[in-house]
């Protein structure tokens, strides 16, 4: 938290939950020690703790609490009344500032804010949630800070209720079988699997699959039985599936292509009753005493079955299927789905998705992949086809797009949008997609963009949702280019509620980030075998009125949008630690996708040394463009902190994926040591030889040419710290730490400690002559520093302004003014280069005019809207630092006895005390 004049930067805990006051305790005492210091120069401070610069931010906070309490004194004179009036120079010094300013018994609050990053509405929102949380605190000092309440109750209702208003009714007792069998029986002649040459009716496969069930129900298959099914896409794939589900049972699928250690793994914990495959298999499958059927070459066995739909024994209940996916500890889990949860989304799917065209879906992703649901039993319980790809590879799957006239269904990945749509660039002719369903990860703007240049027709559906919620448990429709870097993830769907909560489980507000929690229909009944694990993520629903009812913490970041829709912001366990950094990956990755050129990009925290992790970004270009890792480097410098900007970039043609469409991070290469494009060049100046033996030593290398980059070579802002400090040592000069990342090779950082200063610091304070020029201080350093960095800025202006009413002697106020100007030596002094280096200059007198406007000519109501004009005018005004002077004066006459006079000082030479002091 930042105070001026005496600026603190003061750290406050806020973990174990504390109560108010003991909150309130610990920072009293924390600002008690920090005064202890207050004679130490904060810019002193700042050099000797050397924090990570940025150009895009203050480097030690972005949001300030100034606290104006200085007292004023009484503005009285004879014969005058005076007030201060309010002056803005409509320039936000930090990303947010709260000022709060006493007068008498009062606190009067302001927002300043960077609209770069807020809008009018998410302020009022806050100041809100602001003045609510004082009222609490007020009323309950002791209350624990977690339990203060910010949300007003129609907030509270729209958040929980109003936007959670989904109750859909529906047969919960029916079954993805019996949904099947209606439409078998309504159409039996109807096509309904289609598979390279072959196909089946809904006759046809409906018989099929209920021979197979009456010879599970033989062997003891039924409710919350399991079934494994290892079988690559084909026709008796579709009919083991309705044949485990008519039996009773749930299907466990597993995929050939997965190695034999996994398939064994997953086996040895899941214990299916029996195994559903295929003779070709055999070979590739583990060593197991699970009983085998083989659907190919045992389906004469089933010719003496019953065609007839078997008696249906499963309850809503029951085990639908159990999909295991991957863990954070490296254990694969099994996510148990429900036949209740598996109806609702079905049932919800078939009437989101309407089947455009009537020809069905294509099903060309694995059936370990729960995509594959909605694009399989979706179209079969709505009496539609579905087309059966075999595994592809993706330009297979793009020739099929362009033979075919029209697909009512396609369910795909973004990484299959950005591997797609270049080969689609000119090609003649391309099928009409009536919706297209996009899940598994974020959906990029520009990758739906890129979908809909191709398919302007189509409805790009982004479907979001953990396997534990049954596929999908909300979605964002549209059908127009967007210029969001990312889509939203939409509204819950039928019967689904989302919550957004705190650390706490307290709702937050909207825009505020906070882990997604899923409750509703949907809801997996947990992991296979796992309780702990069960208990862990699927938690008691305090929000709901339904006994035992659950909600699953699903790891994700996400915010409320102003309308209603969820916004992703990435995996909270995503997060990882560097150099004692907390970082999200997903944020390097949204400002590494936003740079011109960019198609994909993955970044990791890689280890390939011990003990020494590093940021690695992994790009695939657009087709065409030239995307170099320097520069995008220098762009993302721009954008996050430097700890945040990966060390080492790798171009790639393509990304590695899974079976199921995802990127393979596994898969992803170690990146090289990159040297300059120009090879390696050797040191050639003694200075040169030194650095660079420097550098070697520090990146432990065993050699570094004077056109590598530090960065590049796997450098870091803590690695920067040892440099800046092994330069201080062996060349004898001082060099901030900020000129390593402006010259990041060791040529220019060479020609940089060349031309600074050598030998130790200055002489001790002493009194100087005022004749000549002096250094400035550490604030004016650092004051001067950011006008160089942008010219013309009015961002450290500091306005006042005074309403007088009565008789006003202008002569006497002119005097006054010029005696104040003569008095301190700040207001006549400017900043002018000297040798190099920005110095002061101190006049030895400066006249200062006191300009008057005469208001009094105008009507009488538009004097004071020209006056707040002028005022603000006044206060946006830059200065010149080298030309001065930096204070001017004006006054505003509105009649015969009210006058406003406007003063406006550079932050450089005054500050907010002083301008009282002023008055």
């Amino acid at each position: 938290i930042g105070f001026f004049v005496n600026t603190l930067v003061l750290r406050t805990g806020t973990g174990g939950n504390p109560a108010f006051t003991e909150l309130l305790a610990q920072v009293r005492a924390t600002a008690l020690g920090a005064y202890a210091h207050q004679d130490l120069p904060f810019e002193q401070l700042v050099e000797a703790v050397k924090p990570e610069r940025h150009l895009g931010h203050s480097p030690l906070f972005q949001v300030m609490l100034v606290l104006q309490n200085a007292p004023m004194g009484s503005l009285e004179l004879p014969g005058l009344t005076l007030a201060p009036v309010e002056a803005d120079n409509a320039t936000a010094k930090f990303d947010l500032t709260l000022r709060v300013t006493e007068e008498g018994d009062q606190l009067l609050a302001a927002f300043e804010y960077n609209t770069d990053l807020f809008d009018a509405s998410t302020i009022e929102r806050m100041a809100a949630h602001f003045m609510r949380l004082l009222d609490a605190i007020v009323r309950d000092p002791a209350c624990r800070i977690a339990e203060l309440p910010m949300l007003g109750d129609a907030e509270h209702q729209q958040l929980l209720l109003g936007w959670n208003d989904t109750a859909t009714d529906y047969p919960r007792e029916q079954t993805i079988a019996q949904l099947f069998e209606e439409q078998a029986a309504r159409a039996p002649q109807r096509v309904a699997l289609v598979f390279e040459e072959s196909m089946l009716t809904f006759g046809e496969l409906n018989t099929r699959a209920n021979q197979l069930a009456h010879r599970l129900r033989t062997l003891g298959v039924g409710p919350d039985i399991l079934v494994g099914i290892c079988v690559e896409r084909s026709l008796e794939m579709v009919v083991g599936l309705l044949g485990i589900l008519k039996a009773g049972g749930a299907y466990l699928p597993l995929d050939p292509a997965h190695p034999a250690e996994r398939l064994a793994l997953v086996l040895a914990e899941a214990r299916p009753a029996l195994l559903l495959t295929q003779e070709r298999l055999m070979a590739t499958l583990p060593p197991t005493d699970i009983e085998l059927f083989r659907l190919d070459t045992q389906w004469d066995a089933l010719a003496d079955r019953p065609s007839t739909n078997p008696v249906h024994v499963t309850q809503p209940g029951n085990l639908a299927y159990v999909i295991y996916t991957s863990g954070s500890t490296g254990r694969p889990k099994g996510v148990a789905i429900v036949h209740h949860g598996l109806n609702n989304y079905l049932r919800w799917s078939a009437g989101a998705y309407p089947m455009a065209f009537e020809q069905g879906s294509v099903v060309q992703l694995p059936l370990v992949f729960d995509a594959t649901v909605t694009c399989l039993f979706t179209p079969l319980i709505a009496g539609h086809s579905v087309r059966l790809l075999p595994p592809l590879a993706n330009h297979e799957l793009f020739d099929f797009i362009k033979s075919e006239q029209q697909i009512s269904l396609l369910k795909i990945t973004p990484a299959h949008i950005d591997l797609l749509c270049p080969s689609l660039e000119g090609a003649p002719h391309i099928a009409k997609v009536g919706v297209t369903v996009i899940g598994g990860e974020a959906l990029s703007a520009a990758q739906a963009n890129a979908w809909l240049h191709h398919f302007p027709d189509t409805v790009i559906v982004n479907e979001y949702g953990p396997t534990e919620t049954v596929v999908g448990c909300s979605i964002y429709e549209t059908t127009v280019m967007s210029s969001a870097p990312v889509l939203p993830i939409g509204r819950p769907i039928a019967n689904t509620e989302l919550y957004i909560l705190d650390a706490h489980g307290n709702p937050v507000a909207v825009g505020v980030a906070g882990e997604l929690h899923i409750a509703g229909h949907g809801l997996a009944r947990g992991y296979l075998n796992r309780p702990d694990l069960t208990a862990e993520k699927f938690v008691p629903n305090p929000f709901s009125a339904v006994p035992g009812a659950r909600m699953y913490r699903s790891g994700d970041l996400a915010r409320y949008l102003p309308d209603g829709n969820v916004d992703y912001l990435g995996r909270i366990d995503d997060q990882v630690k560097i150099r004692g950094f907390r970082i999200e990956l997903g944020e390097i990755e949204a400002a590494l996708a936003a740079q011109p050129g960019v198609r994909e990009t993955v970044v990791l925290a890689r280890e390939d040394i011990p003990g020494d992790k590093r940021l690695v970004a992994y790009v695939v270009a657009q087709e065409g463009a030239d995307v170099e890792p320097a520069a995008l480097r220098k762009a993302l410098l721009q954008l996050l902190p430097d700890y945040m900007v990966p060390g080492q970039v790798v171009t790639l043609a393509g990304m590695p994926l899974t079976s199921n469409g995802k990127v393979d991070r596994k898969a992803l290469p170690a990146p090289d040591i990159t040297r300059s494009e120009a090879g390696y060049v050797a040191p050639s100046t003694p200075t040169e030889m030194q650095l660079a033996d420097i550098w070697a030593d520090v990146l432990r290398l065993d050699r570094v040419g004077i056109d590598d980059n530090f960065f590049t070579l796997g450098g870091h802002s803590l690695l920067a710290t040892q440099v800046a400090s092994r330069i201080r040592s062996s060349f004898q000069c001082e060099l901030a730490l900020r000129a390593l990342f402006e010259a990041p090779t060791v040529a220019q950082l060479a020609q940089r400690i060349d031309l600074a200063p050598k030998g130790a610091a200055g002489p001790a304070i002493a009194p100087v002559s005022r004749d000549t020029a002096l250094p400035l201080s550490f604030a004016q350093q650092r004051l001067w520093f950011l006008d160089q960095f942008e010219p013309g800025s009015a961002s450290y202006n500091i306005p006042a302004a005074v309403k007088l009413a009565g008789n006003l002697d202008v002569s006497a106020l002119a005097r006054a003014l010029e005696e104040i100007v003569c008095r301190h030596e700040a207001l006549r002094t400017t900043f002018a280069m000297h040798d190099g280096a920005p110095v002061q200059v101190i006049a030895p007198t400066l006249q200062l005019p006191l300009p008057v406007t005469d208001l009094s000519d105008l009507p009488h109501g538009e004097r004071e809207a020209r006056a707040q004009w002028l005022a603000q005018d006044e206060a946006q005004a830059p200065f010149d630092l080298a030309a001065g002077p930096l204070i001017r004066a004006r006054l505003l006459r509105v009649d015969a006895l009210e006058h406003i006079v406007l003063f406006t000082v550079h932050h450089i030479v005054s500050d907010g005390w002083s301008m009282g002091v002023l008055v």
